[in-house]
């Protein structure tokens, strides 16, 4: 008998199609719009520390995952999001110079 593992994580959807391939048990549900965006917010917080610990893109990749879904859930679409991104570009610039602020006045 095998042992199962409590998990009450977010999941992408392919997952309970890959468990079954695998002949293993498993339990879902679906969430609501307010436990949806909490366990989004979570996921992304998994993600980043995954990437913090590990550097790699592909942890980039599932961060960029979530953010869509994060953006789907305020009815808004990547492109909404990068059009932000691009306005706040031209406004304030970018990160590529890599300039660290050490000191300002007030």
């Amino acid at each position: 008998m095998s042992k199962k593992i409590q998990y009450d994580k977010l999941i992408r959807d392919r997952i309970p199609e890959i468990i079954e391939e695998a002949g293993k048990e498993y339990e879902i549900r679906e969430l609501n719009d307010e436990e949806y965006q909490a366990k989004l917010k979570e996921k992304l917080q998994e993600e980043v520390d995954e990437y913090l610990e590990s550097n790699k893109p592909e942890e980039l990749a599932d961060i960029l995952e979530v953010i869509r879904a994060l953006a789907s859930m305020h009815c808004e679409d990547i492109d909404f999001l990068e059009t932000i991104r691009k306005k706040k570009k031209d406004n304030r610039g970018g990160f590529s110079k890599r300039l660290l602020l050490i000191e300002a006045e007030e």
